[in-house]
């Protein structure tokens, strides 16, 4: 059994009995919540990486394909922090307009009056619901800690500072993530018998967030046992 396979059987073991602490937990598990919630690390030190256990050219090799620039980075980022004010006068919605907003009936009320809507007012007033319902996703740079590797990760957010529904009552709420792979310093045993090396974990990151007042159960088996594994 590789020493990967061992800590697989030993998270599903401990997420049962409680065994194999304190060595490792799996953190979320699982959650429907993202982004993730921030880890507890080990406050002390030798739990750390050492400089030569961060040789760039190595870890880069070990990563392989899976190191995606547009998610992740080794040095610090440019943070931009932005807000519902800057993001909705610059924002280029994408696609076509939604059949629901497209095909919406305009020319009479819900209680049965009839109304007269010109073509230009139609298209201008759909295209501002269009707009306010729309949900983009916000990335922002969050630091992993030394840990991981790369240390830093694009983080999706739903912008929820205001209703996204006309009534209000809707909030933008996530439903699709995609998962990029880190590397994890992972420690086992106690001290100057412990045992440490990098290991791939899987980290998922919001991609799509949707106008809604439900709670998406999916997201549980989109996301599953991820992502981290923390040293008590």
């Amino acid at each position: 059994m590789g020493f990967s396979q061992a800590i697989l059987v030993c998270a599903l073991v401990s997420f049962h009995s409680g065994a194999c602490q304190p060595y490792l937990r799996l953190r979320p598990s699982p959650s429907d919540k993202l982004p993730v919630i921030d880890i507890i690390e080990h406050p002390d030190p030798e739990y750390d990486p050492r400089e030569q256990d961060l040789n760039e050219r190595t870890l880069r090799k070990k990563l392989g394909s899976n190191f995606d620039p547009n998610f992740m980075s080794i040095s610090t980022p440019v943070q931009v922090n932005l807000s519902i004010q800057d993001i909705h006068p610059k924002l280029r919605l994408p696609g076509p307009m939604p059949n629901d907003i497209k095909k919406l009936d305009l020319s009479e009320t819900p209680y049965g009056m009839r109304v007269k809507i010109g073509k230009k007012a139609r298209r201008k007033f759909l295209q501002w619901l269009w707009t306010y319902t729309h949900c983009p996703v916000v990335y922002t740079w969050k630091d992993l800690g030394l840990r991981f590797w790369p240390r830093y990760i694009k983080e999706g957010n739903c912008l929820n500072e205001r209703s996204c529904s006309f009534p209000e009552g809707m909030f933008c709420k996530p439903v699709k993530s995609v998962t990029k792979t880190f590397l994890r310093w992972y420690c086992q045993g106690f001290l100057r018998q412990k045992y440490c090396t990098w290991i791939p974990v899987q980290y998922p990151i919001i991609s799509e967030c949707k106008c809604s007042k439900k709670k998406y159960k999916r997201l549980d088996s989109a996301f599953g046992y991820s992502v981290v594994i923390v040293e008590k």
